[in-house]
């Protein structure tokens, strides 16, 4: 018997077998139950997927949007943690570090990197994570509870991770070719590319980067109205990418006096260590993790890796001078000061 989920394909009006999200996947017999990590914030987010998937496509993206605005703003009021951030920023990068960091200290799984409710279901008294999608309802619902101050957020710790915008778009045109999923793709086209006459995913780099839906001037507005609704607030904290690769440590621990959490240089070291890029590559190819968005995708295909070159200001390797130089302009006259970009 077959146990992996379909979803509908308007495309050929049949159904075809989907990848069984993160909590249903071959590790699941490999490691054995007791390892496995269920989160049940994922599983209401899966369950919302699939149970709309059979659906045309106009009304599965309203169900969609529908639904899940619902679930995360449940997840909001039970969170103690928000983290914001785009796309490709580093996110699983960090919370594979505090992952490793509780690991240490409370003995939670490591091959499971929270996404969610992951880290108090195994230990009563860590936090609760919400962590953002970059696009679409869990956004929006969060931008606008911050400034209209709805005590749905009150009392919440709220991280902003940052990357240059340069670096983002990049990093973020291979994303969104080669492992953004359908049903995200959906979601993400309805909500912010309501006229769309032609398929991001077909465009070159260049020309993604340029437009205004998704490319540079979407994540420069994207972070410029999150540094705004943040700037003066003593429950949050600005955390840039650059910093944290470039030390690491400082970065780590600047992180936990916001949480108020307290971990030995034993653990801040080992965590550190199994971060690094080669090791997190290595176990990615092994399938050493049980979350879905690090699986190997195409081992023929070095774009499609999660984890790549992790390189700060590498998007000049892959823009001509005249097109880096154009992105550096962009930065430098319309990012908010307070994300030091300028």
């Amino acid at each position: 018997m077959d146990f992996r989920l379909q979803e509908y394909s308007t495309a050929t009006g049949a159904h075809r077998f989907a990848r069984p999200p993160a909590w249903h996947n071959e590790n699941l017999f490999r490691c054995g139950l007791q390892t496995m990590v269920i989160s049940h914030d994922r599983l209401a987010h899966w369950a919302v997927v699939y149970a709309t998937a059979w659906l045309p496509r106009r009304p599965r993206v309203a169900a969609r949007f529908r639904m899940m605005a619902r679930q995360r703003r449940h997840m909001l009021r039970r969170g103690q943690v928000v983290m914001i951030r785009h796309p490709k920023t580093g996110s699983t990068w960090l919370r594979t570090l505090l992952t490793q960091l509780y690991h240490h200290r409370d003995g939670i799984s490591p091959k499971r990197v929270f996404a969610a409710d992951e880290l108090a279901r195994q230990k009563k008294g860590l936090p609760r994570w919400v962590i953002s999608n970059g696009y679409y309802s869990l956004e929006r619902l969060i931008l606008d509870a911050y400034r209209n101050d709805d005590p749905l957020v009150s009392g919440k710790k709220t991280i902003l991770l940052a990357r240059h915008p340069g670096d983002i778009a990049v990093s973020w045109h291979r994303q969104y070719q080669k492992r953004t999923k359908r049903f995200k793709r959906e979601l993400i086209e309805a909500d912010v590319c309501r006229n769309l006459d032609i398929d991001l995913r077909q465009l070159d780099r260049w020309d993604f980067i340029r437009r205004d839906e998704l490319g540079l001037p979407a994540i420069l507005r994207y972070y410029n109205d999150w540094a705004e609704v943040l700037d003066g607030r003593q429950d949050s904290l600005i955390v840039r990418y650059e910093d944290l690769r470039n030390d690491t440590e400082t970065t780590l621990r600047r992180i936990s006096a916001l949480l108020g959490e307290e971990f030995d240089d034993a653990h801040y070291r080992k965590a550190i260590e199994f971060g690094s890029v080669d090791n997190m590559r290595e176990l990615e190819r092994s399938g050493y993790f049980q979350n879905a968005s690090l699986r190997l995708r195409d081992a023929n295909d070095p774009d499609a890796l999660k984890v790549r070159r992790a390189r700060v200001g590498g998007f000049r390797a892959d823009l001509t001078g005249e097109q880096a130089d154009w992105v550096e302009q962009q930065v430098r006259e319309h990012s908010h000061p307070a994300l030091g970009y300028r």
